[in-house]
């Protein structure tokens, strides 16, 4: 649950102003996880897009303020791709970020959505990107090793790992891509095989999803059975998660990737 502005410490709030100047407005994000707090700020010095997690214990990073110290890692190897991250606040026992705020859309992935070719430009950026030294040990695959032996899933690639459509921002002729907060490095084809669930629940069949991931040459390269192999993990994962997260989302995530493991199973 999303904690408010004013939940703010007056320690932390101090540090924030020491960067911002008197704070005139602040407008909570309608969305989004990874953060207890998420919000457009007004202040003397401009607008910026905080976010702000609370430790779990003064020596103690919870999960939140873990996911933020990765954003604040991978930040400077991603700007051409990332709002700049503008300055770090920790003190309080909380640990704040804020960001270049940008004026953008959220990208849309339905059929035929000229988003879509935005996208594509994003992902062969990515593809051609350096792995950053910062991501050496963090591997995407260990999200499902408890389910399979999944070596076939490491790579080198640099991963975003998470490019839904809230994460794809579109706006002045720029493409945008936030939250980093599951960045690492893996197989090439699995950022496509990430996005598939979320084209299926765009409005693409899992046929049309695939023909459209086959534009890239990782995907093309993969071998099948990894491919069942990621449908299949990534779906029990979904699975196992709504047993705790009933959220509609979650549900619908969770369906989403059960049709596309069937699709791959029944194909075959």
């Amino acid at each position: 649950m999303r904690s408010d502005w004013t939940d703010l410490p007056p320690e932390v709030l101090g540090a924030v102003k020491a960067h911002t100047g008197p704070i005139h407005s602040v407008e909570p994000a309608p969305a989004g996880n990874h953060a207890d707090i998420a919000a457009t700020v007004h202040a003397a010095a401009g607008r910026l897009f905080v976010k702000a997690a609370r430790k779990t214990g003064p020596d103690t990073d919870g999960p939140e303020v873990r996911s933020l110290r990765w954003e604040a890692a991978i930040n400077p190897h991603v700007t051409e791709y990332a709002p700049r991250l503008h300055w770090t606040v920790e003190a309080g026992g909380w640990l704040v970020l804020a960001f270049e705020r940008v004026q953008a859309r959220h990208a849309d992935y339905t059929p035929g959505s000229a988003d879509l070719d935005a996208l594509a430009k994003v992902i062969d950026g990515l593809q051609a990107h350096p792995l950053p030294p910062v991501l050496g040990h963090k591997r995407v695959a260990r999200r499902w090793e408890a389910l399979a032996e999944v070596s076939a899933l490491d790579g080198d690639s640099l991963l975003h790992a998470d490019l839904n459509p809230a994460n794809v921002l579109l706006g002045g002729g720029t493409v945008y891509v936030v939250d980093w907060t599951f960045a690492g490095r893996g197989a090439a084809f699995l950022e496509m095989a990430l996005l598939v669930p979320w084209l299926l629940k765009a409005g693409h069949t899992p046929a049309e999803a695939e023909r459209w991931a086959s534009r890239f040459p990782a995907w093309t390269a993969a071998d099948p059975d990894t491919v069942d192999l990621f449908a299949r993990v990534f779906a029990e994962k979904w699975q196992a998660n709504i047993v705790t997260n009933t959220e509609s989302w979650a549900l619908e995530h969770a369906a989403a990737a059960q049709r596309w493991a069937m699709y791959r199973r029944d194909r075959r």
